[in-house]
């Protein structure tokens, strides 16, 4: 009896040393792969998605196993183990039916790392007025980081069926759609002259021509007439940025500069006027007879 619980103690004890050297891999093999991704972005600028992904599969596949492995170095479990591995197939059918949305998780997230619809760093705007900063991909989500520091988990399943506006896929630099209204008693030829003038002097807008358009004398920044409304006309200014975040920044300091500006120059942004007709109510008829 006492030999057999010291076989038992010595087993579990082999276990748990098992579990441990599990965790301790996975740790180990987790910091690796973060300092790897860190150094490699910063230094090569890399595209850090495969990396990302492929840390979180490594780090599952050592748990799967370390874990397996504790569990068979049991006696007492090993006949159990046995037993389910002769019936895997069964098992499999069985966890392939209960896991069908893990699964289309983790093959989404696979087929996000392959075709690369958007990578880690990238920014998306999505059709339901989220947006943010890709900050990881997991096996079963993405993570974005949005604009005040919070984090939204999509599952990859549901963000691989999304319609995506990617502002860093491909060529980063976005031409920032400036629109103004100025009143129909204001000078158009002015306030394009002011809008030309501040775009210019903001240090994050770049020069976004072409040789031949710049060969054919077309100006740095175009403004344009785009509406004549009920009470306005718009003025829409073409303005590159090297990306996204350089365009929202620029985009906000001009519409504050130009302000100020055109109140100095007299170019009214106006507001809606409205017309008030006030009726007496008539009188009636009975009222009418009283009074003759």
């Amino acid at each position: 009896m006492l030999g057999q619980i010291k076989i038992n103690f010595e087993a579990l004890a082999i276990s748990a040393a098992i579990v441990a050297g599990t965790v301790l891999t996975a740790f180990i093999v987790n910091r690796f792969f973060r300092r790897f991704i860190r150094r490699n972005s910063l230094l090569i600028r890399n595209d850090p998605t495969n990396y990302v992904f492929l840390r979180h599969a490594v780090t599952a596949v050592i748990y799967v196993m370390g874990f397996s492995w504790a569990v068979y170095s049991v006696p007492s479990l090993r006949t159990i183990a046995n037993s389910l591995l002769a019936g895997a197939g069964i098992l499999a059918v069985a966890v392939g039916f209960a896991s069908q949305h893990a699964l289309s998780n983790i093959i989404s997230g696979i087929f996000i790392v392959i075709f690369k619809p958007f990578s880690v760093n990238d920014r998306l705007r999505f059709q339901n007025g989220l947006q943010g900063v890709v900050e990881d991909i997991t096996l079963r989500h993405v993570v974005i980081r949005d604009f005040e520091n919070r984090r939204i988990l999509i599952p990859n399943s549901v963000i691989s069926e999304e319609v995506i506006i990617n502002a860093d896929f491909g060529d980063d630099t976005i031409c920032k759609f400036l629109e103004i209204d100025i009143s129909y008693d204001s000078d158009i030829d002015l306030a394009r002259a002011i809008m030309q003038e501040e775009a210019l002097r903001h240090p994050l807008r770049i020069d976004g021509r072409t040789p031949e358009q710049i060969q054919a004398g077309r100006p740095e920044i175009t403004v344009r007439v785009i509406a004549l409304g009920e009470y306005y006309v718009r003025m829409r200014a073409y303005i590159w940025a090297k990306n996204n975040a350089d365009a929202f920044e620029l985009g906000c300091d001009l519409m504050e500069t130009i302000k100020k500006r055109f109140d100095r120059e007299g170019i009214e942004i106006p507001f809606p006027y409205r017309t008030i007709v006030q009726k007496e109510p008539k009188p009636k008829e009975g009222n009418l007879m009283e009074g003759q």
